[in-house]
């Protein structure tokens, strides 16, 4: 009866206006939270000595990236080495000036490791990953001399794996690989080709597009290296926030160039006006894919031609070719920004410190599109607003490279990792080399939500 009666609508207009006027006066919350970055982070988690063995004393990091439904998180390593990291009680008790960590241990170990075999070229989580389904829960990775592989992030078992050959009939690893927003399929890049897996389909399968048609020239680059594929469901009010991320594994290291592209139109009102004439990315390797998150079906290829091309993802049809980079795009130490309704001029230019390291930087943009988080040679993660390209606040995550930033996908939290090689001369053992506990690490920053920050002004006043 009493459910009855909590659930009988109003039965007359001064009644409803109430119930409305009592709803309107309820405080509104915005979800994810929007963070307030005026306000310096706190260090919740960390995490350095467990990457370090007596044999490989500089076990540097190479990337980090939290789960899609934000229960985990994921590092690859110099040690061939992929490692999944909980977050305790989901974030429950997530408190933003908790800090949990000392100086001399790791706040806590990896709840799984998983060896890669060799090298490790790029690595992507399933975009419906979550943890209450097992079934969702795997991350796929490309390896040198490797197949790319769909490991289970919960036992770390191998589940399928999805190959390619070359002329001479031998498997040919991918240099980047990332799984389309319905994720349905895995695109890999090649040398001068794109691949497309369908999930459910592991093996010899594939759909080849090769970047090479006849005479016709559109990105025309150097031999480089096709390597990373990101793609992030992040979407703001004035549009969709697409990135490349480019390195160069001929010198068996990375390197931080990146682009980012800000879509602002679906793609049944894009124009085709490249004035290049081209259908084609011409005779090179591509140097990095991004998908647009929208589900709008384009893909914007990155190249050391110093350009960025735009395609359909259904027929790979030549959209867009976007001219600005002073370098290769993995050698820029500007993130660039192009409005694609004119691609003539770049609306503005994200720097941060990459010039001398040929390593690959990554960068991330907050849940609500609003800000773009980088990390860079001084060990500095500097946030820029993406609404007017001005720097909005920096801080120190680490003593070294951070070459890995990724936010919360829905709480005010970021995943940073840092590391770098650390060449060693004859004379040198590996004893001599003593590091502190702020270099090749990773840590997890909780940020002030807005709600918070207005909170402890109040208190303040």
């Amino acid at each position: 009866m009493g459910a009855e009666e909590a659930q009988r609508p109003p039965n007359s207009d001064k009644e409803f206006e109430e119930i409305t006027k009592e709803t309107s006066n309820q405080v509104e919350y915005s979800w994810p939270p929007a963070i307030c970055f005026d306000v310096p982070p706190a260090r919740t988690y960390h995490f350095s000595h467990q990457f370090r063995t007596p044999s490989n004393p500089n076990n540097f990091l190479k990337g980090i990236k939290w789960s899609p439904d934000g229960s985990c998180f994921l590092t690859s390593a110099e040690d061939n080495t992929f490692r999944v990291f909980p977050l305790p009680d989901y974030g429950a008790d997530y408190d933003g000036n908790t800090c949990s960590f000392a100086a001399d241990t790791d706040s806590y170990t990896a709840n799984l490791v998983v060896n890669g075999g060799e090298s490790i070229y790029d690595f992507c989580w399933y975009p419906y990953m979550s943890a209450s389904d097992p079934v969702t829960c795997v991350f796929a990775s490309t390896t040198r001399d490797h197949p790319i592989h769909l490991w289970d992030a919960t036992s770390g078992e191998l589940r399928c794996t999805y190959r390619a050959y070359d002329a001479m009939d031998e498997i040919t690893a991918a240099f980047s690989i990332g799984f389309n927003p319905a994720g349905t399929k895995i695109f890999a890049g090649y040398n001068k080709s794109l691949r497309v897996f369908d999930i459910h389909r592991p093996g010899r399968d594939f759909l080849h597009h090769s970047t090479v048609q006849g005479n016709k020239e559109g990105q025309s680059v150097l031999e480089r290296v096709v390597s990373a594929i990101l793609n992030e469901n992040h979407g703001g009010a004035m549009g969709l926030i697409m990135k490349v991320v480019c390195w160069d594994a001929g010198g068996g290291a990375c390197t931080a160039g990146i682009t980012v592209v800000t879509v602002l139109l679906p793609a049944a009102q894009l124009i085709e006006n490249t004035g290049q004439g081209a259908k084609t990315v011409g005779y090179c390797i591509i140097s990095a894919i991004a998908f647009c998150p929208s589900h709008t079906k384009m893909l914007a290829t990155g190249s050391y031609s110093q350009t960025t091309a735009i395609y359909g993802e259904d027929n790979m049809e030549l959209l867009y070719i976007l001219h600005g980079q002073e370098g290769g795009v993995t050698h820029d130490p500007y993130i660039l920004c192009w409005d694609i309704r004119k691609t003539v001029d770049i609306v503005y230019k994200l720097y941060r410190s990459s010039e001398n390291t040929n390593q690959r930087i990554m960068f991330d943009v907050d849940p609500l599109g609003q800000h773009l988080g980088t990390g860079g040679q001084d060990g500095l993660v500097h946030i820029y607003n993406l609404q007017t390209g001005q720097w909005v606040s920096s801080f120190q995550a680490a003593l070294d490279t951070v070459n890995g930033f990724s936010f919360h996908p829905y709480l005010p939290m970021a995943a940073a990792s840092s590391g770098h090689r650390r060449f060693e001369t004859l004379d040198d053992s590996p004893e001599d080399l003593s590091l502190s506990g702020d270099e090749n690490c990773a840590s997890i920053w909780s940020f002030p939500s807005v709600s918070m920050a207005d909170d402890a002004g109040d208190i303040d006043l």
